[in-house]
């Protein structure tokens, strides 16, 4: 028969126990959250306005897939923006050539890449992964695959990205400055009214690589991916970088073991970073948004920043970077 002292301290462990159980409920509570939806991101200034497009097809319960092909059509021709689309910087030889990607919610994807005289890769991009039987189609494949869907050719290569290329040609060839001319991929990452993610990322490359060369924007992994059960990523920056590390498959495996957009994209970095004798030549940025609606970014160095839209409206916020952090 169990004696005074003994029922004392079953008492106080049934006490403490239930305070346990208490606190790990109180804290999935927490966790269990209302995801925060319609949601899109976009990498760098020019989002703001291809968000902008997004939501509009977002707010009358379009789907997340449609949602980023209509964002990232409104850089491609915008001769503005001058990587991406219509006035893209040029190869070294002077030929405009673009690369895309899309991704919807049930792991169906299209690619483009090495694709000439045809503004909108995007849409040709979603063209093979709804009309064909492939996920990427190059070179003159893909251009004739484009005017077969009724895509009309035209030239992309305006005065002004001649003008700056011809001055490239006379300066010897001087190394491209980080985030000005190398770097200024649009990624967009969409969450819909149904709780599903797509994604999209399209780019006329470095300017004046080496005519064929193709980065990471159009490699699924590498500069875009998308999980629908845990989240979605997409990368901007020096491709070559994110081709060697598969860098936005790495960021949603890093959020599927439990880590927020934030600290995905952190990790991701530093790993990328850890490799490098001299990283901080380089400007390597990722952008994430988790099946909850938040999202997080993180890159090498300062200068690249991201764009939000959401019910609260829009947002331009400069991600967190590696050297301040080591600083």
């Amino acid at each position: 028969m169990a004696n005074r002292r003994d029922f004392l301290k079953l008492s106080a462990i049934g006490s403490a126990l239930g305070l346990v159980f208490s606190n790990i409920n109180s804290a999935a509570a927490k966790n269990i959250q209302k995801p925060q939806k319609p949601i899109v991101v976009s990498t760098w200034e020019h989002g703001l306005a291809a968000n902008e497009a997004a939501w509009q097809v977002l707010i009358k319960n379009g789907r997340a897939i449609d949602a980023v092909e209509t964002g990232v059509r409104i850089p491609e021709a915008d001769p503005k923006v001058r990587t991406v689309g219509l006035g893209g910087y040029p190869d070294s030889s002077g030929k405009v050539t673009l690369d895309a990607c899309i991704m919807d919610e049930n792991m169906n994807c299209g690619s483009v890449a090495y694709l000439q005289n045809i503004k909108h890769p995007i849409s040709v991009a979603r063209k093979v992964m709804d009309d064909t039987p492939h996920v990427m189609l190059v070179g003159e494949g893909a251009q004739q695959f484009a005017k077969q869907q009724g895509f009309i050719e035209e030239n992309l290569l305006t005065e002004e990205s001649k003008l700056d290329w011809q001055n490239w040609l006379k300066s010897g060839q001087a190394k491209q400055l980080i985030n000005i001319e190398n770097h200024d991929t649009i990624g967009m990452l969409a969450l819909d009214n149904k709780g599903n993610l797509s994604g999209a990322c399209t780019t006329s490359g470095a300017a004046y690589k080496l005519p064929g060369r193709v980065g990471d924007s159009p490699i699924i992994g590498a500069g875009l991916y998308v999980d629908n059960e845990v989240g979605a990523a997409t990368a901007t920056g020096m491709g070559e970088l994110m081709m060697k590390t598969v860098g936005c498959h790495l960021v949603v495996e890093l959020m599927r073991q439990g880590a927020s957009p934030q600290e995905a994209c952190r990790q991701a970095v530093q790993r990328i970073a850890n490799k490098l004798d001299d990283f901080e030549q380089f400007q390597v940025g990722f952008l994430a948004l988790n099946k909850q609606g938040e999202y997080g970014a993180f890159c090498i160095q300062s200068g690249f920043n991201y764009a939000v839209r959401d019910a609260q409206g829009e947002q331009l916020i400069d991600a967190k970077n590696l050297l301040e952090n080591n600083a």
